[in-house]
């Protein structure tokens, strides 16, 4: 399978804990679907202390994996919101 684009997409979106509403990450989304998986290398800004944890009430969101050759969270479905 083909790798992710290098040319980061323009749109950014704050990504946030479904529970407790903290911030996690400011995210460079490409295309207009659901939030399945975050390429690390898109990450514009990391809130998060511990990989694919909240820091405010410690709930894990994602685990880490490798997605087509290239490191990713898997977000684990219903765990954050998009804005």
């Amino acid at each position: 399978m083909a790798k992710p684009r290098k040319k980061l997409p323009l749109r950014s979106v704050d990504i946030s804990c479904s529970r407790c509403k903290a911030k996690l990450f400011k995210y460079r989304k490409g295309g207009k679907g659901a939030l399945v998986k975050c390429f690390i290398e898109r990450i514009s800004e990391d809130f998060t202390e511990t990989p694919g944890v909240c820091p405010q009430c410690q709930q894990a969101f994602a685990r880490e994996t490798l997605i087509r050759g290239t490191p990713a969270y898997k977000i684990i479905g219903g765990k954050v919101q998009v804005k």
